[in-house]
């Protein structure tokens, strides 16, 4: 088997979307609670990306539909995150700041 060029896109996308767990791991055992760390959604945008790249280049309609939905949540939440720390800059001195992301299950259970 040789390496293309496309095993290696391919390749390369799946260690990125891969790598959004291990991040989230590691918050979440330093946190010593489920968080969703902000790296976490850039790893799935840059992933989703390269698998769906992959994808299309490999004409797969199920892989394709599978990233490219996925690509609308993590540009969503990047989105939300932006707008969050948009909304800190503006926060006045002494009032709460919005709350961090994270997984219902640690917010439920504490």
């Amino acid at each position: 088997m040789t390496l293309s060029w496309w095993l290696v896109v391919g390749f390369l996308g799946q260690a990125l979307f891969s790598a959004r767990f291990v991040v989230q791991w590691i918050a979440s055992e330093r946190a010593k609670r489920s968080v969703v760390p902000v790296a976490f959604w850039f790893l799935s945008l840059a992933g989703g990306v390269t698998l769906l790249v992959y994808a299309i280049h490999r004409r797969d309609p199920v892989f394709i539909l599978g990233q490219g939905a996925g690509l609308f949540i993590y540009l969503r939440n990047v989105m939300l995150l932006r707008n969050n720390t948009i909304g800190r800059s503006s926060q006045r001195p002494g009032e709460p700041a919005p709350s961090s992301i994270e997984s219902t299950s640690s917010r439920a259970g504490g």
